[in-house]
């Protein structure tokens, strides 16, 4: 398996930030209300994993060890702000969507936690498919958390209805509990499956 297709595998499955890892719950359970907001999250964060990961990669022979966690926030911090400021351009109403949700990738755990553990020790290439794989892996389950909300909370997804008139949509899908609900059953499904798959080897 070469480093490309080994990023992504572990970003997108095998360290999957929010099923395996169990980082960045805050935006994951309160931005998951639709499936556009947890594409929109899930992309805006690939953005800055990849570009932070490209920058730290690249700086790391120059940031001094005594300053390295403060020197990444203020190179995390660069890039969620320019990804801010191009959102209220050009996507205003995922701007307005997200909210307060896309400064505070500044310090989603997700964010520093690939540049502490790979960014700073690995070639700029490896880096840039460790964020790609990550955030890919992150925006996936977003994806499906706010599919399934969406859908037993409006009936609904993407905004388009899909079930029928005569559907009761459950509204506490779509608020804070729901988030918990969804996370936990699906938690609860691929940690079944980890287990046979154990037991059968």
């Amino acid at each position: 398996m070469g480093v490309v297709s080994e990023r992504l595998y572990n970003g997108i499955i095998k360290e999957n930030a929010t099923f395996v890892q169990v980082l960045g719950m805050c935006p994951t359970l309160a931005v998951t209300t639709s499936a556009t907001n947890g594409v929109g999250m899930g992309l805006s964060a690939t953005v800055v994993l990849i570009a932070s990961n490209i920058a730290i990669s690249a700086l790391k022979k120059v940031i001094p060890d005594e300053i390295r966690i403060p020197a990444y926030i203020t190179v995390i911090a660069t890039i969620v702000t320019v990804l801010q400021f191009l959102l209220q351009a050009y996507l205003p109403a995922l701007n307005k969507a997200l909210g307060i949700f896309i400064p505070l990738i500044v310090v989603n755990c997700i964010i520093l936690g690939r540049a502490e553990a790979y960014a700073n020790k690995n070639s700029i290439g490896a880096s840039l498919f460790d964020g790609l794989g990550m955030g890919l892996g992150f925006t996936c389950s977003l994806t499906v958390l706010g599919i399934i909300r969406e859908i037993l909370g409006t009936g609904k997804v993407f905004g388009i209805q899909v079930t029928p008139d005569a559907y009761q949509p459950a509204l506490i899908m779509i608020l804070a509990p729901g988030g918990f609900f969804t996370l936990a059953i699906l938690m609860a499904l691929l940690n079944r499956r980890k287990l046979k798959k154990a037991k059968a080897n």
